[in-house]
């Protein structure tokens, strides 16, 4: 019943609707309940409908909305429409979002995207502002007073500020446009894999400047709920439902005049299948949002898997993480180049178990022949794990004129320089920088200037800021760890290290990706040098390592610099020295992605339970060493032990065979 009470649901959602008083909202909901045997001979009109009307599920339009009561008070009115709640049903909080959840937890939410979501709000927000002011708008946003440019430069001085501040600003726009109002000249926005609709929900309480949004799930249950979360939110004249297939909704969505400004794609795993669809339904300079969390694929522990689905060779090192962001660029980059278009990244983020990119796709068939050019194949060593970067295009610029050719390598040779071991080839991955900085900067300037309007804007600040630190021209990175494992020696201090580089001629960053990275144009050798003297000041036992190990091999090779290891002023970045919060610890157990959602609506079960499943085996164990004496010695079995009569364990024959 509950089902079929679903799919009319949805009509609640129409744009059409106004915003009405709780008690307005169960009268109708009754009503709608009550002539549900009526409307079901209409059902497959509705469906052949629905599917001329992408933006809507199968519905009846809605009935014109009651008149609002006069008597109610400002304050009544900004509260949500106290909207009865079905049996075990529960309410989720999250920003200015009040969500209904099922208790069997019938569709998929994940409180730890907590993060994802605020940031997801702050970049379109943003872009929002720059799309608008082209338009002839202002974008309002509650909390938000002046806009400060917020540098981690400490030689920016004032004027500078001033003058940045002028140049993004320009002259403000007359007409002005707030949250929660339907903008005309505003973003349409989709969320294609919506879920709950939280996404959405925020979208529309929290970003100004959206003409409309689609929340778009493939389940029934799914849509019915969105539906329900929308009208509890009074937020219905903005945020349609819909009942699709996300692909076959992008692909009907593809054509110039109807495709989206901002399309948000959040899926379970890996967003391959929809990534063709995406970069055709996204308006020209529109936005695409896209997270993966198939992190273990595009880590490397599966480099075939990950060559299926973005077409890239993922290796195990160290620099994984920001290898995972270039893998899924490349891969938005090369789909987007069939239809003659490109991307340009904006934001690229690796956080927790998943990973994040805000890119904008242009149409341009000059520029898309710069894509060759842009991609590299990696070579990776596997003992020392030093990496060298191979172009797969190379361009010459004559005149006005481009000159493209293929380009020459490798460049490495059959064993690594530095340690004798072979290479690994990975990749091709995006070469190019990994973010827009100026846009990044004023996201940093807006999350700032408005600490209050999200929950995690103390992470987002301290995330951004290390951003901004980033070496764009510096793609992947080293640790500092790795690099003194590999040579078996102890660690130097990070500051020390990047002191030593800094004096060496070369500039250092740090990473948002890794703690201990270390992001440089120094070459390979100048790494290995440097690690050299920090031997020479803390040396090894040479006689303990074996001549075909990579540490022999590189310390049997004399440095050709000398590094000096004092600590410079400039080697602790201002988002170090103002102790933000980069790397926070997990807040809770269990701190990561949750039991995938059933095509039918509900999850696969407890996550924790599939946990221990083959953890703990021996869940009563055994502290008495009398009692060992009833399991046998494996060590007696290979006929390695050396205990005897002493040992705790059985040598019973019986026993160990």
């Amino acid at each position: 019943m509950l089902v079929q009470t679903a799919r009319l649901l949805p009509l609640i959602g129409s744009h059409h609707l106004y915003r009405s008083s709780g008690c307005a909202a169960r009268r109708r909901l009754r009503s709608i309940l009550s002539g549900a045997a009526a409307d079901r001979g209409l059902r497959s009109m509705e469906s052949h409908r629905a599917a001329q009307d992408p933006q809507l599920p199968g519905a009846k339009p809605a009935p014109p909305p009651p008149e609002k009561s006069e008597n109610v008070t400002a304050t009544d009115s900004e509260k949500p429409p106290q909207t009865g709640l079905l049996p075990g049903e529960t309410v989720v909080r999250e920003g200015k979002a009040s969500i209904l959840f099922p208790s069997a937890n019938e569709v998929f939410y994940n409180p730890v995207q907590e993060f994802n979501r605020d940031l997801t709000c702050a970049v379109i927000t943003e872009f929002a502002r720059d799309q608008l002011a082209q338009r002839g708008l202002k974008v309002l946003v509650p909390g938000e007073t002046e806009r400060v440019v917020v540098s981690l430069a400490e030689e920016k001085n004032e004027a500078d500020a001033q003058t940045e501040e002028k140049k993004n600003g320009g002259e403000e726009p007359a007409v002005t446009t707030t949250v929660g109002e339907k903008c005309e000249n505003g973003l349409r926005v989709l969320e294609a894999l919506a879920a709950s609709g939280l996404r959405s929900v925020r979208f529309a309480l929290e970003v100004p400047g959206l003409q409309s949004i689609t929340a778009n799930d493939f389940s029934t249950q799914a849509a019915a709920l969105i539906s329900r979360n929308a009208q509890y939110n009074e937020v219905s004249h903005l945020l349609q439902v819909s009942c699709r297939d996300a692909s076959m909704l992008m692909y009907e969505m593809r054509g110039k005049k109807n495709r989206y400004d901002v399309i948000d794609l959040d899926p379970y795993g890996s967003p391959a299948p929809f990534l063709d669809a995406a970069v055709q339904a996204i308006s020209e300079g529109g936005l695409l949002c896209i997270t993966c969390t198939d992190m273990a694929v595009m880590a490397g522990n599966s480099g075939e898997t990950c060559y299926s689905k973005y077409g890239s060779v993922s290796i195990k090192a160290r620099y994984c993480h920001e290898m995972a962001l270039r893998i899924i660029l490349h891969s938005l980059d090369q789909r987007a180049a069939v239809y003659q278009r490109y991307i340009q990244p904006l934001l690229s983020v690796s956080v927790d178990f998943y990973i994040r990119v805000f890119v904008r796709v242009f149409t341009g068939q000059a520029v898309v022949k710069n894509s060759a050019s842009k991609q590299a194949l990696v070579y990776n060593c596997v003992g020392c794990g030093s990496f060298h970067l191979q172009r797969m295009g190379k361009r010459t610029a004559h005149g006005k004129q481009m000159k493209y050719s293929a380009a020459t390598g490798p460049p490495v040779g059959p064993e690594c320089e530095h340690c004798g071991q072979r290479h690994q080839l990975g990749g091709p991955i995006w070469a190019e920088p990994l973010h827009d900085t100026a846009f990044v900067q004023r996201v940093l300037s807006a999350v700032s200037g408005n600490p209050s309007r999200f929950g995690t804007s103390k992470r987002i600040e301290g995330v951004l800021s290390m951003v901004t630190e980033e070496l764009e021209d510096a793609p992947l990175y080293y640790t500092v760890d790795n690099l003194s494992s590999t040579i078996h020696c102890n660690t130097p201090q990070l500051l020390q290290f990047r002191s030593a580089l800094l004096h060496a001629g070369h500039r250092v960053s740090l990473s948002h990706a890794c703690k201990n990275a270390i992001k440089t144009d120094a070459p390979p050798s100048v790494i290995w040098d440097i690690m050299r003297c920090w031997e020479k000041a803390n040396p090894v036992k040479r006689e303990k390592l074996s001549e075909t190990s990579p540490a022999f091999k590189i310390l049997s090779t004399e440095p050709s610099l000398q590094a000096c290891f004092t600590v410079r002023e400039d080697a602790n970045p201002q988002s170090r020295k103002r102790h933000l919060t980069r790397f926070q610890e997990n807040p809770q157990a269990f701190w990561g992605p949750k039991a995938r959602a059933k095509a039918g609506g509900g999850i696969s079960g407890d996550l924790q339970d599939r946990r221990k499943q083959f953890q703990n085996k021996r869940k009563n164990q055994t502290t008495d060493s009398s009692e060992l004496k009833k399991f046998p010695c494996k060590r007696f079995k290979k006929g390695t032990c050396t205990h005897g009569d002493d040992c705790c364990y059985s040598h019973d024959a019986e026993k160990t065979e």
